[in-house]
């Protein structure tokens, strides 16, 4: 299937998030899968988080942030500052701690294993 979306405001549906994983706030996730491929591993989509500091496991992601801003810190490697326009790759296996400063929207290219 070939489309095209307005990103800003596409509509998102709601992932819920394991309370084991929220650290402060009432983080919300909403997000919608655009395409995936055959066998699952390969997604393409979109994702939003409100303010709050959430906790994550990741898989291998591409990601550019559409609006809003996060810190990321990645537990032994760097702190990422993210906001609009700004691209960032994490790695399966990265253990994260996201501070949502601002409701975060990113288009994002997910490998699983």
């Amino acid at each position: 299937m070939t489309f095209a979306l307005h990103v800003p405001d596409a509509e998102l549906e709601p992932e819920p998030l394991d309370p084991d994983q929220i650290v402060a706030g009432t983080p919300e996730v909403t997000g919608r899968v655009l395409w995936s491929s055959p066998d699952g591993r390969q997604l393409r989509g979109l994702w939003q988080i409100t303010p709050g500091t959430v906790t994550d496991t990741e898989a291998d992601e591409l990601f550019v942030v559409v609006s809003g801003r996060a810190t990321i810190e990645v537990e032994g490697g760097p702190v990422l500052e993210v906001g609009p326009g700004d691209a960032a790759v994490l790695h399966a296996g990265d253990r994260t701690t996201w501070t949502v400063h601002e409701t975060l929207r990113k288009a994002y290219a997910i490998t699983l294993p």
